[in-house]
């Protein structure tokens, strides 16, 4: 297979290089964008790094999708940026992985790249709204690349989506970043059907008139309503009493509803995504939700990882978290102990992202100085041995390193046997400080 490798880190390019010849493939590679557009015509496959020297790697990615033989693009980058990764497949991108490089990631997208021919290769068109995706996404596995994969294609359309996942993986994140990618600007309108009082749902969601029962003093618009082009996010659907599931039904059908009390028909102009934790299937089975409904709100289904099924996250979780949580508490956390990120890989996270950010906000609370030494989870029991990737075991090793020589960039260069400039970007990729 003819493949382009383009990133302005020249090991990056050399290794790949030698390691996927090694494989029978024929690769070419280079430093800047003009590179990629001057050797990518030949390609296959194009493995491009989204920040160049030169051209931006979004620009280089329109260009190559251009031609009429256009080559499957991967976007490669060193940073934390799910805007970037929603707008890049958008954009055309076939898929996208992250630095630190993993093989068994290259190789899966070589695979299947090789699996699908020219002809059957699909364009995604992009949208006018370049300005999307949340920031607080934070990952790389490629369940959750996956995840924002959907939202890109999703973004393309206004269809009802339901999304899956246990408490605390992140659904009104995923439901915020489809929402910024196809209606920016516009409201985005969150209701938690577990809190509602019964009394109350459709007045919350429809409005009611002057009038329409005791208390009602005044008109007041419905979450629908207040919604206008944007979006209802409908969080723990699946505790939706019964007559409400009838009457948000006929809303989704009729694409009208009409305010309590009220004789005039309100047109339903926004987008429905619902989510839950419950098993929808399950309780379609059992009746305690409607199957019409439920068919209604899942034309496209996202399903959420738990946080047990990432763990190779858990370190770029942290680090993200500890800056926002150390920002709220007014704190200076610099870095983490080795032994605590090996004890936070090794727990189950039966609460997921949201139990590991209150772990994190307690142990914070609790730490004297600039490095977190130690953490109290919930249920030490579960901890387990963990087994960590390559990229992690390299980001220790480098790190070990440093501290070695006491952050002399050079001398750890000349130890790594790699550049200096490696080092450097190695440091940045990996988000590794100085004590």
């Amino acid at each position: 297979m003819k493949i382009c490798v383009i990133d302005d880190d020249q090991a990056i390019c050399r290794s790949l290089q030698l390691q996927l010849q090694a494989r029978d493939h024929e690769v070419a590679t280079g430093l800047c964008g003009g590179d990629a557009l001057r050797l990518a015509a030949d390609a296959e496959l194009v493995f491009l790094d989204l920040q160049l020297p030169d051209i931006s790697g979004l620009r280089v990615l329109e260009q190559l999708l251009a031609s009429e033989d256009a080559p499957a693009v991967v976007m490669i980058t060193g940073r934390q940026d799910m805007e970037a990764t929603i707008t890049a497949i958008q954009k055309g991108a076939s898929d996208y992985i992250r630095k630190p490089l993993s093989m068994e990631a290259v190789l899966g997208v070589i695979e299947k790249v090789q699996a699908r021919s020219r002809r059957a290769r699909v364009k995604v068109r992009a949208l006018k709204h370049q300005d999307t995706g949340p920031r607080e996404i934070v990952g790389r596995d490629r369940q959750l690349i996956g995840v924002l994969k959907q939202v890109a294609r999703i973004s393309q359309s206004r269809v009802g989506v339901l999304i899956q996942g246990e408490s605390g993986t992140g659904k009104e994140l995923v439901a915020r970043a489809i929402h910024e990618a196809s209606s920016p600007g516009k409201p985005f309108v969150a209701v938690n059907c577990a809190s509602l009082a019964p009394g109350v749902w459709e007045s919350e969601l429809f409005g009611h008139e002057k009038g329409a029962f005791t208390g009602a003093s005044r008109q007041r618009a419905g979450r629908f309503e207040v919604a206008e082009d944007g979006t209802v996010f409908l969080d723990e659907i699946g505790d939706m009493p019964a007559p409400m599931q009838a009457m948000l039904l006929r809303a989704l059908q009729e694409r009208e509803f009409e305010r309590v009390g009220g004789h005039e028909a309100i047109c339903l102009r926004a987008r429905v995504i619902a989510a839950t934790h419950r098993d929808l299937d399950q309780a379609v089975d059992s009746g305690d939700f409607r199957a019409d409904l439920f068919h209604r709100l899942k034309v496209e289904t996202v399903r959420i990882p738990p946080l047990r099924e990432r763990k190779g996250d858990i370190p770029l979780l942290v680090d993200h978290l500890l800056h926002r949580i150390s920002h709220a508490l007014g704190r200076r956390i610099e870095g983490v102990a080795e032994r605590v990120l090996l004890r936070l890989q090794g727990y189950e996270w039966p609460g997921n992202v949201r139990e590991l950010e209150n772990v994190l906000m307690r142990s914070v609370s609790r730490c004297d100085g600039a490095v977190l030494l130690d953490v109290v989870l919930d249920k030490p029991g579960d901890e387990k041995p963990s087994l960590i990737s390559l990229s992690e075991c390299e980001r220790r090793h480098i790190r070990h390193i440093l501290e070695h020589v006491d952050w002399n960039v050079t001398r750890a260069a000349r130890i790594l046997e790699i550049s200096p400039t490696t080092v450097r970007k190695k440091i940045a990729d990996y988000g590794l400080k100085g004590s």
